[in-house]
């Protein structure tokens, strides 16, 4: 398990060309708005509450919600008032950690680390 400012996420499996990953945001707490240049992902909210960001758009995060990430797309997950579970599924030719292109942080961690 991985520990974040924002909660923990932990690999639950991982093969050519795809990586599957459980994210837990604390209640009240979001994860930065961010970007990946290699790859796109596939979030399904499966407990908590909150909303789910994407380009443009807004989403209520609720357990079933489920929302696609394209390459390249700016998108944050946000926690309400309760813990938000997402697992989360990427898929592309990098799949790594410095993947992550920061254009807001709530704990100062901006731009690739």
């Amino acid at each position: 398990m991985e520990h974040r400012p924002w909660g923990w996420f932990e690999t639950l499996s991982e093969g050519p060309g795809y990586l599957v990953k459980r994210l837990c945001v604390q209640a009240g707490r979001r994860i930065s708005r961010q970007r990946h240049r290699h790859r796109c992902e596939h979030w399904v909210v499966v407990a908590g509450n909150g909303e789910l960001e994407c380009a443009d758009s807004l989403v209520a995060a609720v357990a079933g919600t489920s929302l696609f990430i394209p390459l390249g797309a700016v998108h944050r997950a946000t926690a309400g008032d309760q813990d938000l579970l997402i697992v989360e599924v990427q898929r592309g030719e990098q799949l790594r950690e410095d993947d992550i292109e920061r254009l807001a942080d709530d704990f100062g961690r901006l731009g690739p680390p």
